[in-house]
């Protein structure tokens, strides 16, 4: 027996989220059929993380144990034979038995994109969040600053969450520009249910001239959910990447990490 970790990229756009739902396939589902189809046997990987439908990756991690004889490298062109192709294996090695992505210290980042233009572009509709309303990015990277730090971010949190803490980590915020694409890339140790399409929503809210950047900082003292921006729609949230304690971006590509 060994125990497999997988990088995965996937469009969300056709998926009720990574986690197996009743009601539709997921990426999940998809894995384990999968695995299933190639190694005969019933295999349920573990995720890092569970995006919500319409959430997209460019590194989720996920782990599963088998008793194929196959090395751990191969598994990741074995299974981009078998799976669809808005899913893609990045990686695959053998991690300890006891590896689990989702007990581990890890640092995340995620993308939210906006198209700020007068009208949508067909090419951005699947992963972009197109808004006509003028956005004015200085105003946005001014708030973004606020949320940077370890912060309570139960204002950021969407209500029902049951965790144990709502504080977090942001190692950084960057708000960037580029002719009418404006990208959200936020780092962080751990994120709250929705947090980071709420901090997008927010942003929003001050980019279009309804709030002041200094307003961010009355969210996060208030603590309450009410007060922040609506959660931005999912299909604008790309996954990018998920490091491991230990290991850094060049170890996370190659697999060579202290896992």
């Amino acid at each position: 027996m060994k125990r497999v970790k997988l990088v995965v990229a996937y469009d969300g756009t056709n998926y009720r989220g990574w986690q197996i739902q009743k009601n539709g396939d997921t990426i999940e589902s998809m894995l384990n059929r999968a695995l299933k189809e190639l190694t005969g046997e019933e295999i349920h990987v573990m995720g890092a993380s569970r995006t919500d439908s319409g959430v997209h990756a460019m590194g989720n991690v996920a782990v599963f144990d088998t008793e194929a004889k196959m090395s751990a490298d191969k598994f990741v062109y074995a299974l981009n034979q078998r799976l669809p192709e808005d899913i893609r294996v990045q990686h695959s090695c053998e991690v300890a038995p006891d590896f689990h992505p989702r007990y581990q210290e890890t640092v995340k980042t995620y993308e939210y994109r906006i198209l700020n233009r007068q009208f949508p572009l067909p090419a951005y509709r699947l992963n972009t969040y197109f808004t006509y309303y003028t956005l004015d990015a200085d105003r946005m990277r001014r708030a973004a600053a606020y949320l940077t730090g370890e912060h309570d971010f139960k204002s950021f949190c969407a209500s029902g969450a049951q965790v144990k803490t709502t504080v977090r980590t942001v190692y950084d915020l960057q708000v960037q520009k580029n002719g009418d694409l404006i990208t959200i890339r936020i780092t962080g140790n751990g994120f709250l249910y929705n947090m980071v399409r709420i901090i997008a929503g927010t942003l929003m809210k001050v980019g279009n001239g309804e709030w002041e950047p200094e307003y961010v900082e009355e969210i996060l003292d208030a603590k309450d959910r009410r007060m922040a921006g609506p959660t931005a729609p999912a299909k604008g949230l790309t996954l990018m990447e998920i490091l491991f304690q230990g290991e850094s971006r060049l170890a996370g590509l190659s697999g060579s990490s202290s896992e």
